[in-house]
């Protein structure tokens, strides 16, 4: 309760220091102020999907270019970002206040918290939206850029976590995939070890039933960590509970995939992304039969790593019920001192997140659209694997939104990577991170 009211407090403290801030978020801040306005606009962004030439930054650079064109004496810079850089990145800039214009957030990721919000560095972007363009979100996306009340972004994404199969390995050792992609733990590990084989008969495994990696603010694996009814914290973020029977027993199942059970490969929950996916879709590698991932993949899969593959469940644990993690993707406005320009750069933040946009996104990037006219064109007609992951959405359980989330996640993954390295228990480890968060909670 102290923790709660503390961070009433502050909020409100906020709200007075920065009401000169909220003013400029009144309905007086219309597109006639972005009309006058000439200067240049910064965004990063991350690699997208790559066009012929590779280039993975090709459909920013064609937005870019349409709004230049329509609004004379205007330049938007796009600084490349990759992904895994991003939070870190982001965190520097805000503590040198030397943040960009505009950046993608995931809310779930905690790049940016609520005490980014109460310190006014992200703008609230309500007096750009009507009620009707509003109504065309859905209201879970919306929820994830609210804060008291307030609209602190655009979604413009959502993603599901699913577990990807190489039905060419299936079909190699005479396995059969889950039917209508469903499972319990038991028939998922009895799976993954008849999918472990020595091909060339020299003694030694080739291919490997499962593999997952390990490394702060990716969460391809924990999806896994709830199955048997664990949660990192309490219901009301103030207590780590990680160490629970429920969450360590299901950590340490994953884990002994490597270390006990033998169906996993090595580098199983170490920090390698892009070596974990190549052992799953590099058709010259190929040597993990399944791997859980963001819808991205799916994507990747049909793309740029053409894979014959299906889309199945997490499997089911102690819970009884299968369980993913999502997320929302969106635009964030960073603090604008010219209302002029703070208006200007909402006009491009829409330009980006149209329907037409939101539905180019779902069918080129694996994305869920989080408008509802763009999921209503209906992008995953022709589509059976991505339409099979959106089924997915319903398991949905989100991470906790605590202000200290980046930090805390920081200290769980750590301790997570030398359970999977064999070196602590995963009691010792979620023992150990519980005396780190605990003091992250105060």
């Amino acid at each position: 309760m102290k923790k709660k009211l503390k961070y009433v407090s502050m909020f409100l403290i906020s709200i007075m220091v920065f009401g000169i801030l909220a003013a400029c978020s009144d309905k007086e801040e219309t597109t006639s102020e972005a009309s006058d306005w000439k200067g240049t606009i910064t965004i990063w962004d991350g690699p997208r999907w790559p066009d012929a030439d590779d280039n993975k930054y090709h459909w920013l650079e064609a937005k870019i270019k349409e709004f230049e064109a329509a609004n004379e004496g205007v330049k938007v810079e796009l600084v490349q970002v990759p992904w895994a850089e991003l939070p870190d990145k982001l965190g520097v800039s805000i503590a040198g206040k030397a943040w960009p214009d505009i950046a993608p957030v995931d809310i779930s990721g905690s790049a940016v918290s609520s005490d980014h919000v109460e310190q006014g560095v992200i703008e609230s972007l309500d007096s750009f939206f009507t009620e009707d363009e509003l109504k065309d979100f859905y209201p879970n996306a919306l929820d994830s850029y609210k804060f008291d009340g307030k609209l602190y972004g655009i979604p413009n994404s959502m993603t599901v976590h699913s577990m990807l199969l190489n039905l060419d390995l299936f079909k190699e050792r005479g396995v059969e995939p889950p039917a209508n992609g469903e499972w319990t733990w038991e028939e998922f590990v009895e799976t993954a070890k008849k999918l472990t084989f020595d091909r060339d008969g020299d003694g030694k495994t080739d291919v490997y039933g499962v593999s997952t990696y390990i490394l702060p603010g990716y969460y391809e694996a924990w999806p896994f960590f709830y199955m048997n009814g664990g949660n990192p914290l309490n219901a009301d973020n103030t207590e780590f509970t990680f160490n629970s029977p429920e969450a360590v027993s299901a950590i340490q199942q994953l884990a002994d995939l490597k270390l006990k059970e033998e169906v996993a490969p090595v580098t199983h929950g170490g920090a390698d992304v892009g070596g974990t996916f190549q052992a799953w879709a590099n058709e010259e590698q190929r040597t993990v039969a399944m791997q859980p991932w963001a819808t991205w993949a799916i994507g990747a899969a049909q793309g740029k790593y053409p894979t014959n593959f299906a889309v199945a469940n997490y499997p089911t644990g102690k819970s009884g019920k299968p369980v993913t993690i999502g997320g929302v993707g969106g635009w964030l406005m960073f603090h604008q001192e010219d209302k002029g320009k703070k208006a200007k750069v909402a006009e491009f933040m829409k330009h980006i997140s149209s329907t037409e946009e939101q539905y180019t996104m779902a069918k080129e990037y694996g994305t869920f659209p989080a408008r509802i006219s763009s999921a209503d064109m209906d992008p995953y007609k022709e589509n059976p694997q991505m339409a099979r992951a959106q089924e997915m959405s319903s398991q949905v359980v989100s991470l906790p939104r605590h202000p200290e989330w980046k930090k805390i996640d920081e200290a769980i993954q750590t301790e997570l990577q030398l359970v999977f390295n064999g070196e602590k228990s995963a009691q010792e480890a979620m023992d150990a991170a519980k005396k780190k968060v605990d003091e992250l909670l105060k």
